[in-house]
């Protein structure tokens, strides 16, 4: 099969030929339809976050169930699907207490390791070298998933554009629904109008917000960020975001402000933003070892919370979000505003560090 490699850290990367993989026990083979472009997968080919190389990244995935392993209970050979980024155990403390977005063995095999759980890929090259898999190793022909976090897509939804149910989507509601716990009639800042933060505003109003102002620095992505339901729109690269969400709240800032970026500047502004008793919610991934200022007073006085969110809890959240796509209350389709074919993944990814993409790109297999 063809998979998309980053051969080591800062290297460019490049589409070869892979063995094709097998899936053990409990595992799914899953022919990849379409794979969402995302900045988590450009910290790894950069080597902003330590990782094994050579590696195949992508972790956002659609397709069709090609074959099943032994023992696995997952929907049948030609079943359309989707797969989480995150991808439990259900066997773990964690999954069983039902935080299976903290899964332990997932961040201890594959996050650390590159592997699945019986500590082994099942990416290698024609010679025999093993090839680390970034999540599943998305952006592939094949890719073999646990049985675990396979869904069944709703009839009618379009198999290429749903992938970013199992990433964009999945964050944006695991941030909204349990980190926020947003309410109706809430008003909601999220800085980064990206893939994760364009469909922060859709699942914003998705959970009743009343106000939701999106922040970027780039005029561009106005028109489709309104049309995902965002109420205002702040360019923070001509007026301070704070001062223009303090401004367009009363003085008293939103009931949650989402940080999609990673960047310290922004987590710092998302917290000031942040009315007294409100949440401010992280969930841009940085560089290893980046940390951000947070006034200290402020916190404790106004009791304000931050918090974490890396996505969904996978198990008990999916089917449910891809029940809402399926109903038309989420959409899949807007937020994907480009295109590419398996060979232009690096071109992808530099349109993404120049910060280019309104929304979500995917590749298209």
């Amino acid at each position: 099969m063809r998979a998309a490699v980053c051969p080591a850290p800062g290297a460019p990367v490049r589409v070869e030929e892979l063995r094709d993989p097998r899936p053990k026990e409990g595992e799914v083979l899953i022919r990849v339809a379409a794979c969402g472009v995302c900045h988590s997968d450009l910290h790894v080919a950069r080597g902003d976050l330590k990782f094994p190389t050579p590696v195949v990244l992508g972790h956002e995935i659609s397709g069709t169930v090609e074959a099943l392993g032994p023992g696995a209970a997952g929907p049948a050979p030609g079943t359309r699907v989707v797969a989480s980024f995150i991808m439990p155990c259900a066997r773990c403390p964690r999954c069983l207490e039902g935080r299976d977005d903290l899964c332990e063995t997932y961040f201890a095999m594959n996050r650390a390791k590159g592997t699945l759980y019986d500590g082994e890929t099942r990416l290698f090259r024609p010679d025999g070298t093993p090839v680390a898999m970034n999540m599943m190793g998305g952006l592939a022909e094949l890719a073999v998933v646990p049985a675990t976090d396979v869904f069944p897509l709703a009839p009618g939804l379009p198999l290429a554009e749903s992938c970013i149910l199992g990433c964009a989507i999945m964050t944006a509601y695991g941030a909204a629904k349990h980190a926020a716990g947003l309410r109706p009639g809430q008003s909601v800042a999220i800085l980064g109008a990206g893939g994760v933060g364009s469909n922060l505003v859709q699942i914003a109003r998705l959970f009743g917000a009343a106000e939701v102002i999106a922040i970027d620095v780039r005029d561009e992505k106005l028109p489709e960020v309104m049309k995902l339901g965002a109420s205002r729109f702040v360019n923070a690269a001509k007026t301070d975001p704070v001062e223009a969400v303090l401004a367009l709240t009363a003085g008293r800032g939103v009931d949650a402000a989402f940080e999609a970026l990673g960047r310290p500047e922004t987590v710092a502004q998302a917290f000031r933003m942040t009315r007294d008793g409100g949440a401010t919610v992280i969930v841009g991934l940085a560089p290893a070892g980046v940390a951000a200022p947070i006034e200290i007073t402020r916190l404790v006085r106004r009791g304000i919370r931050i918090t974490g969110s890396l996505g969904c809890r996978v198990r008990t959240d999916m089917p449910e979000i891809i029940r809402l796509a399926g109903e038309g209350k989420i959409d899949v389709a807007r937020p994907v505003s480009r295109r590419y074919r398996l060979d232009q993944v690096q071109e992808a990814y530099d349109t993404m560090q120049r910060g280019e993409i309104v929304g979500r790109a995917i590749v298209v297999l």
